[in-house]
């Protein structure tokens, strides 16, 4: 009777291999589910290592979010860690796999198959890459074997190469461990899926907190001189440490697909149709191996995320079952800590819908509190909201603070993801009451300010827009905002001043380009508003000079 039942294998478990067992168990109890895991935790919380180094995690164990007897108690689901699945033989319907342990080989059975192999981390082949005390973060020995040689070494410098969200995090608890740390990025910004003006907020507060960054200067090399670690970079720097992390990104492991001939994709992940099965009918795929269909630019990519991953390992065990089923794609919805803030974004950046050829979009910054302003504790959102040109369509969002950020964030990937509109982001009805928001939540805020572009009310010029000959700025501020900084040659014109000295203001106007702008867009929203409607054409500076100065990191 055994022989005759359906025979799943899936290789690799954590989120998508462990996600599509649980779900295919629910759905097919008579199927023969057994999972093979190289290391020996089928299961475990990837995302939260950096703060088990740093002990904010304090029990290794809190990591495993399940284990192999429990799969097998609960969800007569087999599990075999510590052992590698090292070959496919698609005609045969058969793995080869090896027990690490013992060295032994041996063949298995499948029916269905499911790779869930994941994506490795990047070792680029530098000078001195393997010496000892240069790790990579990706499994729960490797934060062990890290904090192991923190106490060992009574370590007080690290550099952490790669200010991705692996990078940030470690960053993080490193310093929070004591260390100095010091941030290593090739390009020249962190935190690379935001627009750089966006980021800077994120480097102002790790240069707050002693991090030390050196940006735009990738890694040349390492050398060990005496007994202290090296990193050379391309720029001629040389920065000590006693430990240095690898964050420098991951690759999709593709190995087996390769060698079983399985199609690729353009980025070099596995193909796979929106049932997530590859070009062999009876393999599947999902997890950080896979090549995904991006909403916004329909383009391919790779997404290494839990929460795809884990809805990916879902719809594979569905079509599995025998069910329909349709990945729709991905957003890139994610969130990031950094001492104390929240860094959040969805859809895609301006420069993401640039290289995607996606011209045709507007963006608009806002400075909103993340809930009412008499309420104590209120704190500042800086919020971009993208969105094309014509139809409101949303494109993507981003979101830093110290509060709020990941909910509004949340809240725009939804509409996004419905197809929905800067107009659907006004009407939206949402939670309030004055310790969690305002009457105008800072996402319909969002909406408004984008509906306002659209509709006319309110034409825009962005921070990175060149003066030119033609060009005369109205700084509508009190005084004693405008000789605290303002832009150079702006004149000012307090914005309760405005209606008594419409005469400059339309000699200034004469010259072609007027511009007008104040701390965070408010009052330069009010002020606009005023002009237009008495025939002045003018263009309000999105996100005020707060944004113009985060922008050219002057504040």
């Amino acid at each position: 009777m055994k022989a005759n039942r359906k025979r799943v294998v899936i290789v690799g478990g954590v989120a998508g291999g462990a996600s599509c067992a649980a779900r295919l168990r629910r759905l097919d109890e008579k199927a023969e589910i057994v999972i093979f895991e190289r290391g020996p935790h089928v299961s475990f919380a990837n995302c939260g290592l950096p703060y088990y180094i740093g002990g904010v995690i304090a029990d290794e164990e809190a990591l495993l979010v399940t284990d192999a007897e429990r799969l097998n108690d609960r969800m007569a689901i087999e599990v075999r860690t510590e052992t590698e699945v090292i070959g496919i033989h698609r005609r045969a319907k058969e793995v080869e796999v090896r027990h690490l342990p013992s060295g032994k080989v041996m063949r298995e059975r499948y029916d269905a198959l499911v790779l869930s192999p994941g994506a490795a981390p990047i070792r680029p082949p530098l000078p001195g890459i393997d010496l000892p005390g240069i790790f990579t973060v990706r499994s729960i020995p490797d934060s062990r074997a890290i904090r192991e040689w923190i106490a060992a070494r009574g370590a007080k410098r690290a550099v952490v190469v790669g200010a991705g969200f692996i990078g940030l995090e470690m960053a993080e608890n490193l310093v929070h461990l004591g260390l100095r740390v010091t941030l290593v990025e090739m390009l020249d910004q962190v935190m690379p899926p935001l627009d750089a003006e966006v980021a800077h907020a994120v480097e102002r507060r790790l240069r707050e907190e002693g991090v030390m960054l050196a940006l735009g200067d990738g890694v040349a090399g390492f050398q060990n001189e005496e007994e202290q670690l090296i990193v050379e970079t391309a720029g001629g720097k040389r920065h000590c440490a006693d430990l240095v992390i690898l964050a420098i990104g991951v690759r999709p492991e593709t190995a087996l697909a390769r060698g079983a001939g399985l199609r690729l994709g353009e980025r070099g992940g596995i193909a796979v149709n929106a049932a997530m099965r590859t070009s062999d009918r009876a393999i599947w795929a999902v997890g950080d191996a896979v090549e995904v269909t991006d909403r916004v630019s329909g383009g391919k990519g790779l997404v290494p995320l839990a929460g795809p991953a884990n809805r990916q390992g879902r719809g594979a065990a569905e079509s599995i079952a025998g069910r329909r089923t349709r990945f729709p794609g991905v957003l890139g919805t994610a969130v990031c800590g950094v001492f104390g803030l929240e860094v959040a974004m969805t859809g895609k950046s301006g420069k993401a819908l640039r290289r995607a050829g996606i011209s045709d979009y507007e963006a608009v910054y806002l400075f909103p509190l993340d809930h009412a302003e008499y309420y104590p504790g209120a704190k500042p959102l800086l919020l971009k909201l993208l969105f094309q040109c014509g139809t409101g369509r949303l494109l993507g969002a981003q979101a830093v603070g110290e509060q709020g950020a990941a909910r509004r964030i949340d809240v725009i990937a939804s509409v996004l993801a419905l197809g929905g509109t800067v107009y659907d982001l006004e009407q939206s009805e949402l939670c309030y009451a004055p310790q969690f928001g305002s009457a105008k939540d800072p996402v319909n805020l969002a909406g408004m300010v984008a509906a306002a572009v659209l509709r006319g009310e309110m034409p825009v010029v962005q921070w990175h827009e060149p003066d030119t000959e033609r060009t005369r700025w109205i700084d509508v501020r009190a005084p004693e905002d405008y000789h605290a900084g303002h832009l150079p040659g702006a004149m000012n014109l307090p914005l309760e001043e405005l209606r008594g000295r419409m005469e400059e203001v339309r000699a200034l106007a004469a010259h072609g380009d007027l511009r007008v702008y104040c701390e965070v867009g408010q009052r330069g929203y009010l002020a606009t508003r005023l002009l237009l409607q008495r025939g002045i054409a003018v263009r309000n500076l999105t996100g005020g000079y707060r944004m113009k100065c985060l922008a050219e990191r002057g504040g």
